[in-house]
């Protein structure tokens, strides 16, 4: 089967391979192509099956319209969400999207970067890992177009699109509270990650505001490693407080499935027993007896910015650009009135 070129083309509309050549790259404005001309040349390209030859493309423009994308955990909704999310704005600036997950290790997200980069992607949007700021210096110093989402480190300056985490975690801990709850647990993890730290203190914060007394106990710092068990032993201890918890937040959707596992297997009852709050939601809650109250992150405009900031920095070299979104508190049935 013949290929088909810009010369075919030309000649079954009858105009010049220049011509043809500026319609199918998006210069035929800026060229001052007739819309006639446009149009039929469009057609023509439709009608015998034409297909660009990217490579050939890659080298003339010096791009090859691919974005790198890492997430931290493909498993997680976020990352299935944010994933979705750019790759349909890509789309609109005809960009694929190439991605991986480095699955919250710091070696894998490097090995994925060097990939990504030797597979010669445009720029970078990134979910960084623990200990991986050399990543991000090296990046930096490459001048390597890239872009940090959902998380970032505050002492490397960067662009990054991320959630407000200290005001979701405060908005959350407040609407407990209101509710009437006066013995309000955290669960997140042991990390040095910024985004978790800020929900701690979005936290504590809410607490203080308010004039609730903080009990220790009451922050349940769980290691990653040994998740299921910190959660367990954690429910324990809090029920077994002097003056017990009323209310349990848990600061990702992992932790909260943990948490609700164990809260089905010791019988006890959300929200008569226990109020449940997740900072995210997952797909499993709706197996859940009651819908699970939680905060939404806005992945879609998230997605959307980190594209079109890349894209600025692609095109235009550098930006400076820090956005911080707000989450939604979806109501649920999961926090006792």
């Amino acid at each position: 089967m013949k290929k088909i070129g810009l010369k075919d083309i030309a000649e079954h509309v009858g105009v010049s391979i220049a011509l043809v050549s500026y319609v199918l790259n998006g210069q035929a404005e800026i060229k001052q192509v007739s819309k006639e001309n446009t149009q039929k040349i469009k057609a023509a390209a439709q009608l015998l099956n034409y297909r660009p030859n990217q490579i050939a493309k890659s080298l003339k423009m010096l791009k090859t319209y691919t974005i790198g994308l890492v997430v931290a955990d493909i498993n997680y909704r976020f990352s299935t969400g944010i994933t979705r999310a750019i790759e349909a704005e890509a789309k609109k600036a005809n960009y694929t999207v190439l991605f991986g997950s480095s699955n919250e290790n710091a070696d894998s997200f490097a090995e994925l970067i060097n990939v990504l980069i030797n597979r010669q992607v445009d720029g970078l949007i990134l979910v960084p890992v623990e200990d991986s700021q050399s990543q991000i210096t090296m990046l930096q110093k490459a001048e390597i177009p890239f872009v940090l989402i959902d998380r970032n480190f505050p002492e490397i300056p960067t662009n990054h699109i991320a959630l407000n985490n200290y005001r979701a975690a405060y908005t959350a801990t407040e609407y407990l509270i209101k509710q009437g709850h006066k013995q309000i647990a955290f669960f997140n993890y042991i990390t040095t990650m910024f985004h978790l730290h800020e929900r701690n203190r979005g936290y504590l914060e809410a607490l203080r505001d308010h004039h609730i007394n903080f009990n220790q106990h009451w922050l349940q710092q769980i290691n990653s490693n040994n998740r299921i068990g910190d959660i367990e032993q954690g429910i324990d201890t809090l029920f077994n407080l002097k003056e017990p918890c009323d209310a349990m937040f848990f600061a990702t959707d992992t932790l909260a499935i943990n948490g609700l596992k164990y809260l089905n297997k010791i019988k006890a009852k959300v929200p008569q027993d226990i109020s449940v709050l997740s900072f995210d939601e997952s797909e499993a809650f709706e197996l859940f007896y009651c819908p699970v109250t939680h905060l939404r992150q806005p992945v879609e405009a998230m997605g959307q910015a980190a594209v079109n900031t890349l894209l600025e920095l692609i095109n235009h070299n550098k930006i400076s650009k820090q956005l911080s979104l707000e989450s939604d508190l979806i109501i649920g049935q999961s926090c006792r009135e």
